[in-house]
């Protein structure tokens, strides 16, 4: 098993940057793809962006290419993500996710942390 805590989290202004952070406990880090997940008020779960094992693949959310960054530091048990030019429809509860597989798909991750809650506002 794995657990996970999200940090990073606040208030930003439109346009502003905020790099998440995800601290991994308990297994093995690098048997697990990490992905970050968001959901808004109201709204489902959404895809953020997940990373295989080592780092070296990676994968967006179409709407959200170029401007988050999804990285790992296996060293540090840690994973991030780094979002910049952020808008007011980034507004959300983001969360990591572990799992031994990889993939985009909510349901198919096996470890979640509590998540961290971004608000993008003037």
């Amino acid at each position: 098993q794995v657990q996970l805590v999200e940090s990073g989290g606040g208030l930003v202004q439109p346009g502003g940057s905020l790099r998440l952070s995800c601290a991994a406990s308990g297994d093995t880090f690098s048997n697990y793809a990490m992905g970050w997940f968001r959901q808004a008020p109201g709204k489902e779960r959404d895809f953020v962006a997940v990373i295989s094992w080592s780092g070296g693949n990676t994968h967006y959310a179409d709407s959200l290419k170029g401007r988050f960054t999804i990285s790992r530091d296996n060293d540090k048990n840690t994973v991030y993500l780094q979002m910049n030019s952020l808008k007011p429809e980034d507004t959300a509860r983001y969360y990591c996710a572990a799992d031994e597989d990889y993939g985009a798909l909510d349901a198919h991750y096996a470890y979640w942390g509590q998540g961290t809650q971004v608000t993008v506002s003037s």
